[in-house]
């Protein structure tokens, strides 16, 4: 994966979800709050939620979660090293399949910080 495919998709799926919101403006607006309310720093911070996100996204095999989680996670100061970490908590609960979307979420955030 390149920055640059990883950055047209995640272009892409914030499309959608406008295109999504601009359609449903009351449940997505309702939708946006919860996400904003849920990942606010407070006893846990944000790049924990993000990474928690994230191995649920993994575990249930959405790509655009993934890619979204990734990087809002990079996005708080997640590490590779605890992106890995939380990537194996995810492969424990889910197994083969997410051992899969684990690798693709790894080579996401290679992608978005050029660490190959």
């Amino acid at each position: 994966m390149s920055e640059q495919s990883i950055s047209n998709e995640l272009k892409s799926m914030n499309l959608r979800f406008a295109t999504l919101g601009k359609a449903l403006p009351q449940a997505m607006g309702a939708f946006r709050n919860l996400m904003s309310e849920a990942s606010k720093s407070a006893t846990l911070s944000t790049k924990v939620k993000e990474l928690m996100a994230l191995a649920i996204a993994v575990h249930k095999g959405c790509g655009d979660c993934i890619l979204f989680h990734v990087s809002n996670a990079k996005s708080h100061g997640a590490s590779r090293e605890e992106l890995a970490e939380t990537l194996a908590v995810a492969i424990e609960m889910g197994g083969g399949p997410a051992a899969v979307y684990a690798g693709k979420a790894l080579a996401a955030y290679d992608a978005l910080t050029n660490d190959k």
